[in-house]
């Protein structure tokens, strides 16, 4: 089945929509658990009772102002991050083209390190600097990797060129923090260590509204994007306008990266996997940009539910559970591969 709507086509196969419903029952299946999950736990009936204001006050007031926002902030974060990573890895045509390898998240990063090391600024003060920063951190690498390079060469040539730049900006986060006032610095280190912790209904909309903006845009170019997967060569026979595609994409995925940056701070892994397990599961030719957000929503609820109930009381921020894990999906991918 294909949905068309002016310029926007998407493909919808029977497997690839059986594949998206099952990942959103998973994601709701795991959020009712995440909500009872906690120093309070909670029965699905307190949970449902906490979701409908049936409960008493404490229990209302646990699950709806404190737990909820929580939950849907992981979903839409994770949702950002799983297309975000589609895009960059079809563009790149490499695995490893997710925005936290290439450097766009420690770009969007940096903005935000500037603002809390610096001007001590507010919540949309932070936002707003590292949606701006990862923008510029795009162009930069986008520039660099395409002054010399064409075609299929172009993808590896971008990876190492946003490798580089996110060594560069890790480099310079890290001045900034060791030359920085003391108390800020912590609180830049806390941001960098990627936290759920204290989310609120601000952040959610935060994160929605980046959905919603960034979304459309990707979506609108889906057809294009897998066009581009077969080579920029091909793609100009076809009739699709590689540069302009290629620059809307990128800012569109770079946009959902800092708006999910700046909601929870660095998030590792969930651009990288989500995408992965997304194509694994559909088994189709088509970008899974629409499967992939919802792959990158049930691994960070996932992993928030992980670090939530960690062995030996050890709560660790969901920034560190998520490269943990990411580590380990790494070795795993090496040691069974067979073209590595």
């Amino acid at each position: 089945m294909v949905l068309r709507l002016g310029g926007f086509s998407l493909v919808w196969r029977p497997r690839s929509v059986l594949v998206c419903a099952l990942l959103l029952l998973v994601c709701a299946v795991l959020g009712l658990v995440l909500l009872g999950s906690g120093s309070a736990r909670l029965s699905p009936a307190g949970v449902w009772a906490g979701l409908t204001g049936s409960g008493d006050e404490t229990t209302s007031r646990l699950v709806a102002r404190i737990r909820l926002p929580r939950l849907v902030t992981a979903a839409l974060v994770g949702a950002c991050l799983g297309m975000a990573g589609a895009v960059f890895q079809s563009l790149s045509r490499n695995a490893l083209g997710s925005p936290d390898v290439i450097g766009f998240t420690t770009g969007a990063a940096s903005g935000a390190i500037v603002q809390i090391i610096l001007f001590n600024a507010g919540a949309l003060q932070t936002a707003i600097a590292s949606v701006v920063s990862g923008v510029i951190t795009a162009l930069v690498v986008l520039t660099l990797s395409h002054s010399r390079a064409q075609g299929r060469g172009g993808g590896y040539r971008l990876i190492l060129v946003g490798i580089g730049m996110g060594a560069l900006l890790s480099g310079l986060n890290t001045l900034l923090m060791v030359s920085g006032d003391l108390e800020r610095a912590m609180s830049a280190q806390i941001w960098l260590a990627g936290t759920l912790n204290a989310r609120n209904w601000s952040h959610v909309w935060t994160a929605l509204i980046g959905l919603a903006v960034f979304a459309p845009l990707v979506l609108w170019n889906a057809r294009r994007l897998m066009v581009m997967a077969m080579g920029d060569d091909m793609a100009r026979q076809l009739g699709v306008n590689v540069g302009r595609a290629r620059l809307v994409l990128v800012l569109a995925s770079v946009g959902l990266t800092s708006v999910a940056t700046a909601c929870t701070g660095p998030i590792a892994f969930i651009a990288l996997a989500g995408p992965q397990l997304a194509r694994g599961l559909t088994r189709s030719p088509d970008v899974p940009v629409v499967a992939g957000a919802l792959a990158g929503a049930v691994l960070l609820v996932g992993a928030d539910l992980v670090s939530q109930n960690a062995p030996f009381g050890l709560a660790m921020p969901i920034g560190l559970t998520t490269g943990f894990l990411g580590g380990l999906y790494l070795v795993v991918l090496i040691l069974t591969s067979r073209k590595i």
